[in-house]
């Protein structure tokens, strides 16, 4: 054999010794165990659930702590404005309301809305200037309509609750809220018709008493993730709340109420809470 094939056929032997030393084996790479997840860590500061029918606490993850109520606040407002207001009355917006920050829909000074499109502004888009328009509806002022919120509170259970304004945004003065008692007040405002089908809605257009349209998006994500039960409910978020929930859900006919509020990974949350405690299958 020449010295030529010689070389050459050492130099082959050499690669394939080599491939074989650096390649991985296929079945030892089979053998490895997988790395195992662990269990679901809900990211919520606080959280509970509550069976809707007796307000039975199903799920409760530090449900009794304070927490800021961030735009989950609508739904007090949503409340006082219900029961004290006609929903076809209509509203003239002032100039403080068109000052306030956003989230907001743009209704301008002097144009005239009535009470149900403010609402449905406040519920689907969280329009903090709408909400200010219903509290002077109310009771003249965003002060005075706040006193009412807290009275009313107080008299659904929700004694570690202090509204500071009627939109959630951050304020100088104290606001606080918990999950167990948004809970309480999510499910008093379910039992009014007007709300409880305003948050079933993923779009709604609203016009002036003058005929000018503004077209609203619900704020829900739930509501556009396909999930095999429709989960409806409020939405909350400043930087120093994070993302916040309350909601509901139904299982055998009997509604379940959820609160999340701190959160990281919100709808993460929400669909483990409703999965792993209330049985529901989204």
């Amino acid at each position: 054999m020449s010295r030529i094939i010689r070389s050459v056929l050492a130099v082959t032997a050499a690669v394939v010794i080599l491939a074989a030393l650096v390649t991985p084996d296929a079945d030892a790479s089979r053998s490895r165990p997988k790395k195992k997840k662990g269990p679901y860590q809900v990211s919520a500061r606080s959280a509970v659930l509550l069976s809707g029918d007796r307000l039975r606490s199903i799920y409760d993850k530090d449900a009794s702590r304070k927490v800021l109520p961030a735009s989950t606040t609508k739904v007090m407002t949503a409340l006082i404005a219900l029961e004290t207001l006609q929903l076809d009355d209509y509203v003239t917006i002032s100039a403080r309301v068109t000052a306030t920050l956003p989230s907001k829909v743009d209704i301008k000074a002097g144009e005239r809305y009535r009470v149900r499109d403010l609402l449905y502004a406040a519920l689907l888009n969280s329009a903090n200037d709408a909400s200010i328009a219903l509290a002077e509806a109310s009771a003249g002022s965003e002060e005075a309509f706040v006193a009412r919120m807290n009275r009313r509170a107080r008299q659904i259970g929700a004694h570690n609750t202090l509204f500071a304004n009627c939109h959630g945004l951050p304020s100088e003065d104290p606001q606080y809220t918990t999950a167990y008692d948004m809970a309480l007040i999510f499910n008093e405002a379910m039992r009014k018709p007007f709300f409880k089908e305003a948050i079933q809605n993923k779009f709604w257009i609203i016009q002036s008493e003058a005929g000018r349209k503004i077209a609203l998006r619900s704020h829900n994500k739930a509501l556009f993730k396909g999930w095999k039960s429709p989960v409806y409910g409020k939405t909350g978020y400043t930087n120093a709340a994070r993302a916040c929930f309350v909601g509901r859900v139904m299982k055998d006919n009997q509604p379940l109420i959820i609160a999340v509020f701190g959160c990281s990974k919100r709808w993460d949350d929400v669909k483990y809470i409703f999965k792993r405690y209330g049985g529901v299958d989204l």
